[in-house]
């Protein structure tokens, strides 16, 4: 295990393969201690080459070392290479996934650097994605909007539930709070487009305690601000999607020939955890992390990540202006 710990957050990751076993904050573990540790906190790509079934990677690194390290902050890497040995195994791409840590942050960042050479085979890749699945005892209030935020139900209550016309919507029949009986859950009733979606998380009603998956940007987020997407569901899951081909299908794709060689920067997201006092609404901690949200959108484009494949803000130019649409 890698350790990240600035007193406020203790973040432990798998080592080599990088995914988040463990994030405690205020004495509680909020990462569903039942699964798993490859299935609390991690990375994963659906992808195939052109005529082939479809897979599913987890992006698991096989390399760590430190990439900075200071009095006020640590990145961290895990990363692993391609090669043809490793066809239909695994993506044909190398991957780094990266994590930061700030002194006095109550939270970490995740970030992750992901190539394909020249060369290489055929690849469509339908999502690529960060999941956090959160403990379902203690999570059980979901927020992703100032409107649309709730109590859930659980797992268990949808495995109880009536089967609708596709597999994600159930009609809940014996709900453990019954308050939720009769209703159908289906996780796209909680989708958002990506230039809404720039906070959204989990709330332990019993702890007040708030995970929150932050966007400062969704520049790095195939489809454009009006693409819609997948934010949280039952389980209780949390989703930070990059890219899918979810209300849009194969035109999105993003697919990739032999001859192109390709590197993307997924990220920084920022993971945020709160809390707030005995009796509070939970609609406090959602507040708190929209103003959290804001703070971190004015820090755009960061300046502490230590990777030569990130433009910082020096690196960068504008446009303004206004664009006109003529539609005869």
């Amino acid at each position: 295990q890698v350790i990240l710990d600035n007193g406020l957050v203790k973040v432990s990751l798998s080592n080599p393969r990088g995914d988040v076993s463990e994030v405690w904050y205020r004495g509680v573990q909020s990462l569903e201690r039942r699964n798993h540790d490859k299935n609390r906190g991690y990375w994963d790509v659906v992808w195939y080459e052109p005529g082939k079934p479809g897979n599913i990677d987890g992006m698991e690194g096989t390399g760590f070392r430190i990439v900075h390290q200071a009095p006020d902050l640590i990145e961290v890497a895990f990363s692993r290479s391609w090669n043809i040995s490793r066809r239909g195994s695994i993506a044909p791409l190398n991957v780094e996934k990266r994590y930061i840590m700030q002194r006095g942050t109550s939270g970490f960042y995740a970030y992750a650097v992901v190539e394909r050479l020249k060369g290489w085979p055929d690849t469509v890749m339908d999502q690529l994605r960060i999941v956090f699945k959160l403990d379902k005892d203690r999570f059980d209030y979901m927020a992703i909007s100032e409107e649309r935020q709730r109590v859930m139900p659980t797992q268990e209550d949808r495995d109880r539930g009536k089967r609708l016309a596709y597999p994600e919507a159930v009609l809940l029949t014996n709900t453990s709070n019954k308050a939720l009986e009769g209703e159908v859950d289906d996780k796209y009733q909680y989708s958002l487009e990506h230039q809404d979606d720039r906070v959204h998380g989990w709330v332990s009603t019993r702890d007040r305690i708030g995970f929150w998956l932050v966007f400062p940007s969704y520049e790095f987020r195939t489809g454009g601000p009006t693409k819609q997407e997948l934010t949280s569901h039952v389980g209780p899951t949390l989703l930070g999607m990059f890219g899918s081909t979810h209300y849009a299908g194969s035109d999105i794709d993003t697919t990739y020939r032999s001859s192109e060689a390709w590197k993307m920067v997924y990220g920084p997201v920022f993971i945020y955890l709160n809390s707030a006092s005995t009796g509070s609404s939970p609609r406090v901690l959602y507040q708190d992390a929209q103003l959290k949200m804001k703070l971190e959108e004015s820090k755009w484009p960061y300046g502490f990540v230590h990777s030569d494949d990130f433009p910082s803000w020096q690196q960068r130019g504008s446009v303004s202006g206004r664009l006109v649409i003529k539609d005869p």
